[in-house]
C-alpha cells in the first residue's frame, strides 16, 4: 500500500462479535490505512453506539435486514461481513452488487446463497476471512490454478479429537463448548465438537476456489498452527503457518493482498514445538462426509443442512436433544427435502423455513 493511499473506507457487520471487534482492533490499530464508516449489529444497542462514538461513525444499522440497507448506501471500499448465520446473505449479496469487496466471515451467506453468490460475484471480489481458506488462498498465489493437486483443509479435532462415535453419545453442552483452541459464539463452537463447521468449510473451499469435492480432503491437525494447505502437482505442498490469531485473516481481508505489519505474533522458532497430523475419523465425525454430499448436491440443499443443524443445536443446548442427534437430524431432514427447480432468494428462504420446522417437528417427537 502507498504511503499517499487513502484509507480503506470500511463497513463491519456484526460489529459486536468476535469477528467485528477483533476488526475493529486492527482497524484502530492503523488508523493510516483504514476508516470505519459504518457499523451494524443483531440487537447489541448499547455496544453499537458505543463502537460508533469511538470511532465517530454517523451510519449505524441494527438488524440483517438494515445492514444490507446500510451496505447499499454508504459508499465504502470493504464490507466485513461478520455476522452470524444465514441471514448474512442479504448483506453478502449486497455488498457485491455494489462492486464492494468483500471480507467474508459469514461463511453461511456463500453456501447458503450457493450459485445466487456467484453469479453476483465478479473474480477476487470474495476475500474469505475464515482461517483456513484465508490460508488457502494464500498458498495459491504460488501456482497456478491447473498446478493445483488438492487442498487440504485442517481441523483442530475440537474438545472430542479421538473420542469413538459410543465415546460421543452422552457429552454434554458444556463439554461441546470447551473448545481446545478458539474462543467463538455457542453455534460455531458446537459446529467445531461435531465438526459440522468443518464440513461447511469444505462446501466454501469448493465455490471460493472451484476444486472439486473429490480434491478437498479434511485433516485433524489439534495444535491450529498451520492453517491449510495446498498440494500441487510436482508434489510440492505449501502451508500457511501462524499461531491461532484471527486478526491475521481480518487484515487481509481488509487490504487484500497487502500484509498488515505486526497484526499478529509469528511463531517462535526458537523454541521447541511438535505439529501433528491425523485423519479424520469419518464413523466418530460424519459431518465432514455428509457436507460434501449436499455440496454435489447443490441447490437449496446446502441451506437445509444449516437451518437444520442450527434448530438441532439450540435443542442440544436445551436438553432436548444428544450431541449425536445433531448431526443425525440433519442427515435425516437432508434425505426428506426436494429441491425447487429453480434457486432464487424466495424459494431458499422457502426451504430453510421448511427445515426448520420438519427439525423441530423431527426433534419434538423423538423426546
Amino acid at each position: 500500500m502507498s504511503d499517499l493511499a487513502a484509507p480503506r473506507r470500511v463497513i463491519v457487520l456484526g460489529s459486536s462479535g468476535s469477528i467485528g471487534t477483533q476488526a475493529l482492533d486492527v482497524i484502530s490499530a492503523n488508523p493510516e490505512r483504514f476508516e470505519v464508516v459504518g457499523l451494524a449489529t443483531g440487537s447489541a444497542r448499547e455496544v453499537l453506539a458505543e463502537q460508533a462514538a469511538r470511532f465517530g461513525v454517523a451510519d449505524t444499522a441494527l438488524g440483517a435486514e438494515a445492514a444490507e440497507q446500510l451496505v447499499r448506501d454508504v459508499a465504502c471500499d470493504v464490507v466485513v461481513n461478520g455476522i452470524t448465520g444465514s441471514v448474512g446473505l442479504g448483506p453478502t449479496l449486497a455488498a457485491l452488487e455494489a462492486g464492494r469487496t468483500l471480507a467474508l466471515a459469514n461463511k453461511e451467506s456463500l453456501i447458503v446463497g450457493g450459485d445466487l453468490v456467484k453469479r453476483v460475484a465478479t473474480p477476487g471480489q470474495i476475500v474469505p476471512v475464515d482461517s483456513e481458506h484465508s490460508a488457502i488462498a494464500q498458498a495459491l498465489r504460488s501456482g497456478s490454478s491447473a498446478e493445483v493437486r488438492r487442498l487440504v483443509v485442517t481441523a483442530s479435532g475440537g474438545p472430542f479429537r479421538g473420542r469413538t462415535r459410543d465415546q460421543l453419545a452422552a457429552v454434554t453442552p458444556a463439554e461441546a463448548l470447551a473448545h481446545p483452541t478458539w474462543n467463538m459464539g455457542r453455534v460455531v463452537t458446537t459446529n467445531s465438537a461435531t465438526l459440522v463447521n468443518k464440513g461447511l468449510e469444505v462446501i466454501e473451499a469448493h465455490l471460493l476456489f472451484d476444486i472439486d469435492y473429490d480434491r478437498i480432503d479434511v485433516v485433524v491437525h489439534p495444535q491450529s498452527i498451520v492453517h491449510s494447505m495446498v498440494e500441487f502437482v510436482d508434489g510440492s505442498t505449501i502451508a500457511q503457518a501462524s499461531p491461532p490469531d484471527m486478526r491475521l485473516p481480518i487484515s487481509l481481508g481488509l487490504d487484500w493482498p497487502h500484509r498488515v505489519a505486526g497484526v499478529g505474533a509469528p511463531i517462535d522458532w526458537t523454541r521447541a514445538a511438535a505439529w501433528t497430523f491425523e485423519p479424520l475419523d469419518e464413523e466418530a465425525f460424519p459431518a465432514v462426509a455428509l457436507a460434501k454430499q449436499v455440496g454435489r448436491a447443490g441447490s437449496t440443499y446446502p441451506a437445509v443442512f444449516n437451518a437444520a443443524n442450527e434448530q438441532a443445536v439450540d435443542a442440544f443446548h436445551e436438553g432436548r436433544l444428544s450431541f449425536l442427534g445433531i448431526v443425525d437430524t440433519v442427515r435425516a431432514i437432508v434425505d426428506e427435502h426436494d429441491a425447487p427447480t429453480d434457486l432464487t432468494r424466495e424459494s431458499l428462504a422457502e426451504a430453510e423455513a421448511w427445515a426448520r420446522r420438519a427439525a423441530d417437528e423431527r426433534i419434538a417427537a423423538a423426546s
